[in-house]
């Protein structure tokens, strides 16, 4: 009889979902984490990426509240304890993610490196471990590009950068996706000079239109952006030698042109494990095509060809998915239509289902709504007021939502269920919202949906008619 019943490599966010159901569920799980617990979302990505971000928007909050009547005297940075900030926020969190919690909750948590040795054993330092099922959740790394000379010189990834005790003077980031913005959002917030180094466009699978009002903030807050610009060399300084000849040095590099699964050390082939160059090759239940005892979850799942998806929230879903399935034996399939995404600059932008480029791609009849927050009340009431909503409209129901704001991450949630449920455009529009919110940008655009019918010479004709009526 096997030892457990689940085995779980990986303690991060979808890692730690699935042995935390799993465990309280009463099955024998083992827990396998080679570092930290609580993976890259708590260590090295979106806690102190978040914290970091929080205290630059502090900054520009004080530097800009003379549009208030306010006057304050310019911000004074102390990095050490902006870096004991972030460092504090990540402690603060940890104990949810922590050996201890989950050993309450009954998990037998193990500590090294595993790798297969056959289709349903672990080999974890020297230590055997025969499970019924075994969950892949090994996340993934920085990719870093083949550039000549970089090896040369030395660089940051999301791993390293938040373990400076020194603010970078001038930080040169290679990559404009949302890693790249959001830091670079932080970095220039908290007095350095940032320079973004992208070879195609910025937020490249995001709305143009949205895209650009982000772009103009940050060039605004003083970020120099270079896109559709190739990076031929690296040479020390660090120094960027572009393909046209240019070079630009900086005090620091950060690399973040995206990410590589993390499966090197598995030895995926003892344990028949079919991957591609994404990841873990899976049906859309997240179980793999090639052994049927494994599941693979968070940035290496690999479903049906369709890619990753590198988000936390992502992870905690594909968990749904597999206790469903490997737990209960129940049928479930990942359905990414209504997927929300946020990049967490200021303004945020955040994205549910699909951009308009997507949309007219696949050749849909669709309609574009929008409503810019230069006239919503409350964004003209804190005089911020750059961004819209942006809907895109199949018949009468929302395919895709796209919001440029201040927290349209807490925005973009009403979408996404609006789209996961396919409701149409009158519930939507006639939702009640508080007022003043910036919510109501949304419902507003709904409405616009809406707008040619009711003043359409029919509509007024009908009216007329009604008004002779006792």
């Amino acid at each position: 009889m096997p030892e457990f019943d689940l085995a779980v490599i990986g303690a991060g966010a979808s890692g730690l979902s699935v042995t935390a159901v799993a465990a309280q569920l009463g099955l024998r799980v083992a827990l396998i984490e080679r570092d930290r617990m609580g993976g890259d979302c708590l260590n090295f990505g979106c806690v102190p990426s978040k914290a970091l971000l929080a205290a630059a928007h502090a900054v520009h909050a004080a530097r800009t509240a003379d549009r208030f009547g306010i006057s304050l005297p310019e911000p004074r940075i102390d990095w050490h304890a902006v870096h004991a900030h972030l460092h504090g926020i990540i402690a603060a969190i940890a104990p949810n993610d922590s050996e201890a919690r989950f050993r309450s909750l009954g998990a037998t948590v193990l500590r090294g490196e595993a790798r297969f040795v056959a289709a349903d054993a672990l080999v974890v330092d020297g230590r055997r471990l025969d499970a019924r099922r075994i969950v892949i959740a090994a996340g993934s790394t920085a990719l870093v590009p083949p550039l000549p000379g970089l090896d040369q010189v030395s660089y940051l990834t999301n791993a390293s950068i938040f373990d400076l005790l020194q603010r970078p003077d001038h930080l040169l980031i290679l990559g404009g996706g949302p890693i790249g913005l959001e830091l670079a959002d932080a970095f220039a917030g908290l007095g350095s000079r940032v320079t973004i180094v992208e070879a195609a466009t910025i937020a490249g699978k995001e709305d143009p239109e949205l895209v650009a009002v982000v772009r103009d903030c940050l060039a605004t807050r003083g970020i120099a952006i270079l896109e559709q610009v190739e990076v031929a060399a690296v040479e020390p300084g660090p120094t960027l030698v572009l393909a046209d000849g240019r070079r630009i040095t900086g005090s620091h590099l950060l690399i973040a042109v995206g990410r590589k699964p993390s499966l090197e050390a598995l030895d995926l082939g003892a344990g028949n494990v079919r991957t591609s160059r994404a990841g873990i090759v899976t049906d859309r239940g997240l179980r793999s095509l090639s052994n049927r005892r494994v599941y693979a979850v968070g940035d290496i799942a690999d479903p049906e060809g369709i890619g990753p998806r590198a988000f936390t929230h992502v992870g905690s879903y594909h968990a749904g998915v597999v206790i469903r399935r490997a737990v209960f034996r129940l049928p479930a399939r990942i359905d990414y239509v209504a997927l929300p995404r946020v990049t967490y600059t200021a303004p945020e932008l955040a994205q549910a289902g699909l951009t308009e480029a997507e949309a007219r791609a696949s050749d849909r009849r669709i309609a574009i709504l929008r409503w810019p927050l230069a006239d919503n009340d409350r964004a003209i009431s804190e005089r911020d007021t750059q961004g819209l909503v942006k809907l895109v409209v199949e018949k009468d129901r929302v395919i895709g939502a796209g919001i440029v704001a201040p927290y349209a991450g807490e925005m973009i949630g009403m979408w996404a269920l609006a789209i996961a449920q396919r409701l149409k455009l009158q519930a939507l529009a006639s939702l009640i919202v508080p007022y003043p919110t910036r919510t109501e940008a949304g419902k507003r655009a709904a409405a616009e949906y809406f707008v040619p019918r009711l003043f359409a010479p029919g509509m007024k004709a009908l009216v007329r008619l009604l008004a002779w009526l006792p």
